[in-house]
């Protein structure tokens, strides 16, 4: 069973920054690739970033890049979503997962089979 939490949510106005935080098992930390979803009530899941195992390569949807960056702390078996120049429409509930299967093209990371754990984060983005 996967476990790892998403924390860190809160209310922000636009062009406002926000970190979360996901506190992962040693298992899961040292063994998958990392990555951050989000979802809106009515819409589709979107996977937003990903980073891999050890933590050199991330990779982002192209709705965040430049403006989200993906980390892990090893150390503190922590993945980490830092959140700069929010808009409204990044608010949705945000969720830390693990990705089954990547692969590399060209040296770009794709991430695979998102799981998650179910505890989402509220991030609410408005004035």
């Amino acid at each position: 069973q996967l476990q790892f939490a998403a924390s860190g949510g809160d209310s922000v106005q636009p062009g406002g920054s926000l970190r979360l935080s996901c506190a992962a098992s040693s298992y899961i930390e040292a063994n998958y690739a990392m990555g951050w979803l989000r979802q809106v009530p009515g819409k589709e899941r979107e996977e937003i970033s990903c980073v891999s195992q050890d933590g050199r390569i991330t990779t982002y949807a192209d709705s965040v890049k430049g403006r989200f960056i993906t980390s892990k702390d090893t150390a503190k078996k922590e993945v980490y979503l830092q959140m700069s120049n929010l808009k409204p429409d990044d608010t949705a509930v945000y969720y830390c997962a693990a990705a089954q299967a990547v692969r590399y093209i060209g040296g770009v990371l794709e991430c695979y089979g998102f799981e998650t754990s179910g505890q989402g984060t509220q991030v609410t983005v408005s004035s």
